[in-house]
């Protein structure tokens, strides 16, 4: 028997069939509760004993097979109740012991399990994969394998009964694979891409980022910047320095990913720099936080000791605030903060001048207040007497409402502190992050360092086209031909289609999700003419429910009723969007043509910062799906002065000029259904 798994344990258990077949019951149990670190209860313990006694029962015929029992899923913190290979096929075993019927949730699991190891498991991608829910006391189904295009098997629904049987006929339909030795697929490289969500679970129960993410040389390791970011806190608080870091990149790249990282590390290492990330994204809060409470609440019901609700959204508080509740609360003292470390999500949009002075008239009875707001979280930080570091994330071409300051308001507050040490990427001269101001030219009389390191350059939320970003910003440019290469490049794993029924559109959607995939509708917040349609933008989404909630609930994403707005889905990301484009950003004589619909008619929007925002809003809309999407671009009537076909028309053709088919002529991943057993 093995049951000696590498330091991350991949397995609990895990030998050939012939080795297995041979071992005391006993004997393998005992494995597997030596590596279980929680309490054991009874269930458990006969659950593992009627699986082990139904293996050792169905597999006497392939005992040339190799299993493993309880086998990590990283990226979703859970382990498979067994895996088997036989002849290069991977089956994915998902038990129910004593179950009656094949549950939806059972069904999702195993499909989630065969997905993440095809996704992410290295020595997976190439290979059938084959989940199976058994449940023990269901009955029995015909059973027919149902393969998608990437060579996942729809689950196969079975008592357990002939189970060598299955397993013999699938290696039979397909036996021509490559071989597969066992271990060395057991060993082979783990390189998830979680979603923001995902990440922030698994960082806050104390994993490390490089644990999480990809590793791969392709992406832009998010270990290095990282570990840049904490070499600049360290060397700030050695030498009593006040530092500013920061940290530039593409949508997707991990730049929340690595705020989170660090304040996580800090927190735990280093309590008493109270460290703490902060958002103005109410939406993204909001979300993680209701998140970390669900997941903070289910562990502690699983493990102990059980906390509530309200106690579990309490402890995540801490973790992660609104940027605007820390600016109010030290406008309300002169002490200096706590935090001596602190993490500005998204800091591009921080408000200029105008915006806040507004705010704070209207809101706090502050007549004057005369700062913008980087130039007040800087004068905070200030406060302190030792040493301090500000790490400032930053979106290009992200800024997407009026007053939201961009890169270059952080460095007009900076000229009123000299002293302070800046440090920041080397793409200031990128035109998404300077809105035409010479950003280098404002860093003149500061002790400022570029870095390489402090940006990060490939998207890692869509894992499977990395060019995605670059796409989209040719698309936005109006780069046709630019962007009809790039995407040739990235459609075979990047479905982009174009629908011009909202019908189509989501049975598009419904079409591609597998297992527990989120999909949803999103639009521009200035998308008023859609409501024909039902969409309607107007009506904001609960995104705590929205992006969270199961498909059964009707706030959810899944109904594809309420779309989210830019507002909403910012910092945030699904597996496969459904975009709905509208008559305020579209095509006229060549270019790009932006509207406003106020009262009864669309008006034409011409100042240029404006005409940004919209852009930006689209920009951000578009790079919001993992795995595909499919744009809806309304046919129009022309019997509607609002909503003339010709508007819709020429988004539709442009979107064709840039590579993207439309529904009906493009190819959707169909199933081939194959019978195996009568």
């Amino acid at each position: 028997m093995s049951d000696t798994p590498s330091p991350l344990r991949p397995a609990y258990y895990s030998a050939p069939v012939s080795e297995f077949l041979r071992a005391d019951p006993d004997a393998i149990y005992g494995a597997l509760s030596r590596h279980h670190a929680h309490t054991q209860e009874m269930a458990q313990r006969s659950a593992w004993l009627e699986q082990i006694a139904l293996l050792q029962k169905g597999l006497v015929a392939v005992p040339d097979a190799w299993l493993a029992f309880e086998f990590a899923i990283p990226r979703m913190g859970k382990r498979a109740d067994a895996i088997i290979v036989l002849d290069g096929i991977i089956f994915v075993l998902e038990f129910k012991v004593r179950a009656e019927t094949f549950t939806g949730a059972a069904i999702e699991q195993v499909t989630d399990y065969a997905l993440d190891l095809k996704n992410f498991h290295v020595g997976s991608h190439e290979r059938i994969i084959i989940p199976v829910v058994i449940a023990t006391d269901a009955a029995s189904k015909p059973i027919q394998l149902k393969l998608w295009p990437d060579e996942v098997a729809e689950p196969i629904l079975s008592d357990g009964v002939g189970l060598d049987k299955l397993l013999l006929e699938t290696v039979r339909r397909f036996p021509t694979q490559p071989p597969l030795r066992a271990q060395e697929w057991m060993a082979g490289g783990y390189k998830p891409t979680p979603t923001i969500i995902e990440a922030a679970q698994a960082l806050y129960r104390s994993h490390r980022v490089d644990e999480i993410t990809r590793s791969d040389a392709g992406a832009k390791n998010l270990s290095v910047t990282t570990a840049r970011i904490a070499a600049i806190v360290e060397e700030a608080k050695a030498n009593n320095q006040k530092a500013i870091c920061f940290v530039t990149g593409v949508p997707g790249a991990g730049k929340t990913l690595a705020g989170l990282n660090l304040v996580t590390q800090r927190a735990d290492a280093h309590t008493e720099e109270h460290a703490v990330f902060l958002s103005g994204n109410g939406p993204l809060v909001d979300v993680l936080r209701e998140a970390l409470a669900r997941d903070e609440k289910k562990r502690s019901d699983d493990l102990g000791p059980p906390v509530t609700m309200g106690e579990a959204r309490r402890k995540v508080r801490s973790f992660i605030q609104n940027i605007h509740h820390f600016r109010d609360a030290n406008l309300r003292s002169t002490e200096p903060p706590v935090e001596h470390l602190v993490v500005f999500d998204e800091a591009q949009r921080a408000w200029n001048l105008d915006k806040i002075t507004k705010a704070m008239r209207e809101k706090h009875g502050v007549a004057q207040f005369g700062q913008s707001e980087p130039q007040f979280l800087i004068d905070v930080m200030n406060r302190h007497s030792d040493w301090c570091v500000v790490i400032c994330l930053i979106g290009g071409g992200q800024e997407i409402n009026e007053g939201e300051a961009g890169l270059s308001e952080w460095f007009a507050a900076l000229q009123h502190h000299r002293d302070w040490r800046v440090f920041t990427s080397d793409h200031l001269t990128t035109p998404e992050y300077h809105w035409g101001r010479n950003l280098q030219a404002m860093l003149q009389g500061l002790d400022f360092s570029l870095e390489k390191d402090l940006h990060l350059a490939v998207s890692v939320r869509s894992f499977r086209a990395e060019k995605l970003s670059q796409f989209i910003n040719e698309l936005i440019a109006g780069d046709r031909a630019a962007a009809s290469h790039t995407y040739a490049a990235i459609q075979a794993s990047y479905p982009i289609v174009l629908a011009r029924s909202l019908a189509e559109a989501r049975a598009w959607l419904r079409r591609q999700a597998r297992g527990s995939e989120r999909y949803g509708l999103v639009a521009s917040s200035g998308a008023l003419r859609l409501k024909p349609d039902g969409v309607h933008v107007k009506a904001a989404i609960d995104a705590p429910n929205w992006f969270l909630n199961s498909r059964q609930d009707v706030r959810a994403s899944y109904y594809l009723e309420d779309p989210a707005t830019e507002f909403a889905i910012q910092g945030l990301e699904l597996d496969w969007v459904g975009m709905c484009w509208d008559a305020d950003f579209r095509r006229a004589d060549g270019g790009w043509s932006f509207h406003d619909f106020v009262g009864a008619r669309w008006q034409s929007v011409r100042d240029a910062r404006r005409q940004a925002y919209l852009a930006n809003a689209y920009r951000v809309l578009l790079t919001r799906a993992r795995q595909g999407m499919v744009i809806y671009v309304p046919k129009g009537d022309d019997a509607d002065h609002t909503r003339p076909t010709h508007f819709y028309d020429g988004i539709a053709n442009y979107l064709k000029a840039c590579g993207i088919a439309e529904l009906d002529q493009s190819e959707s991943p169909s199933r081939a259904d194959v019978n195996l057993l009568p």
